[in-house]
């Protein structure tokens, strides 16, 4: 298995040496080349979009910046060969896209390709995804749910409740006292953000430990928050919309995104007195997701942070 990563891993690398690959992909009915980043981001070469930095929606590929990924009995160096694996797919297919000039948070188009995604997915290559407390498309969902039931890619090593996707440090935005790190659930894709206040040295492994609550105290937490009438979208979520809302208290002290933001203090409120009661605790917990912080300057090029280099 090392021989077969490390020759993976030195492939990897040559390629990155040679000229950009170009893939083409018809975004509105148009040819383009584009040049894909990793498995979800590509930047187009030439023509009418020329320059365009494209995120796709809907799934996710694992950070292809360096061995940083690491759940169940995944080493960062194998979910690492799946990220680079990822890539190579994306670039050797011919892909149909969408555009409605709609961009990310990072000014990257958000553009739909929902062909590559399912292949994505299907393959283990990826996982569905939204930024939102909405969740993914059926279509990536059934995609998925295929692929863990085949334990095919990234899931062959165990599929945590949770996957970890990205990580922020409280001293990124100095204005900020407050920061968040990406959970996304692999039940629907929907994604949590965990507000915490730490501030991250480089190459700091970060994880969460998932939760199992039993029955009883699962009827007993509702039963008490069913009787706060500032609660209302509480009472209007289903059962396991209410579960996850219990399990990402209890996960990393952050009210779920299942609730809307004007009664997030209370919620915040109801769920700090259901835990000091002891109405709320968990059964059980066990190791989630792990991901290893770096800050995005150190993440490329010759100031490339230690822990993203491999070893020879």
């Amino acid at each position: 298995m090392r021989l077969i990563l490390s020759a993976f891993v030195a492939l990897c690398s040559l390629q990155a040496m040679a000229s950009e690959p170009r893939t083409k992909v018809v975004v509105n009915g148009s040819m383009a080349p584009v040049y894909f980043n990793d498995g979800d981001t590509f930047r187009v070469l030439s023509g009418a979009l020329s320059g365009t930095k494209a995120r796709l929606e809907g799934f996710n590929t694992l950070e292809s910046f360096g061995p940083v990924h690491q759940w169940g009995t995944w080493a960062q160096r194998e979910l690492y060969v799946n990220a680079k694996a990822a890539t190579l797919f994306a670039r050797r297919g011919i892909w149909r896209c969408s555009w409605d000039r709609r961009v990310d948070g990072y000014g990257r188009g958000l553009f739909k390709c929902p062909e590559l995604a399912v292949h994505q997915i299907r393959a283990g290559f990826a996982h569905a995804m939204t930024v939102t407390a909405d969740p993914s498309p059926d279509l990536y969902l059934e995609a998925q749910r295929d692929a863990i039931k085949h334990r095919r890619g990234m899931w062959a090593g165990g599929v945590p409740k949770y996957v970890l996707t990205s990580l922020h440090s409280v001293d990124e935005k100095p204005n900020q006292d407050w920061a968040y790190n990406r959970l996304v659930s692999t039940h629907d894709g929907h994604s949590e953000r965990w507000i915490h206040r730490e501030t991250y040295g480089e190459c700091t492994n970060v994880c969460v430990d998932e939760v199992e609550i039993d029955s009883q105290t699962l009827r007993s937490a509702k039963a008490q928050l069913d009787t706060n009438d500032s609660l209302v979208a509480w009472r209007g979520l289903t059962a396991r919309k209410q579960v996850e809302v219990f399990e990402i208290w209890l996960m990393v002290r952050t009210v779920s995104a299942h609730i809307p933001k004007p009664e997030r203090d209370v919620m915040a409120a109801a769920l700090t007195e259901l835990v000091s009661s002891g109405l709320l605790m968990a059964a059980n917990t066990r190791p989630g997701g792990c991901m290893i912080y770096t800050d995005y300057r150190r993440r490329f090029g010759g100031g490339k942070a230690r822990c993203l280099k491999l070893e020879r």
